[in-house]
């Protein structure tokens, strides 16, 4: 058997983990407040794009009040209004829990900082389960350990 046979290219998901320092909690809390800014700024343009809706529909029900068609389009306008505003209530709330949960985390800790794909060669031999199984450790963006098997 020759040695192009014998090996396999395969890839694989390699966790990143942070350490908590002050300079992560500061990072992570920027992005978040960031995030919590952009969805105050889609409320407020989606409560101003709602208000110009529902007056115009409103204009048209006033001048055509038995008209069936136009009602219902203004309650179908407001549910969806209401619908869209609650998702975006619901997606502010997860910000802020989130970003409570960075504030009370303890400095050295490691969390989950995200994840990317390597490639990796296996052999028949190999204990593919440990090949799977690696992670990397970072320290302010800079990498401090690789965990695993490479």
């Amino acid at each position: 058997m020759d040695v192009a046979q014998s090996q396999l290219l395969l890839k694989r998901v390699v966790n990143i983990k942070a350490i908590v320092t002050p300079l992560w909690k500061e990072e992570a809390q920027k992005q978040l407040q960031t995030q919590i800014n952009q969805v105050d700024s889609r409320l407020q343009q989606l409560e101003m794009q709602g208000q110009r809706m529902m007056s115009e529909l409103q204009k048209q029900t006033e001048t055509q009040p038995d008209n069936a068609a136009l009602q219902q389009q203004f309650s179908e306008v407001q549910t969806r209004l209401n619908q869209d505003k609650s998702k975006l209530l619901q997606q502010k709330n997860q910000t802020l829990q989130q970003l409570q949960q960075v504030q009370t985390l303890e400095l050295e800790n490691e969390v989950e900082q995200g994840k990317v794909e390597s490639f990796f060669n296996v052999s028949v031999g190999d204990n593919l389960v440990q090949k799977l199984q690696v992670e990397i450790l970072i320290r302010d963006g800079v990498i401090q350990e690789i965990r695993g098997e490479l």
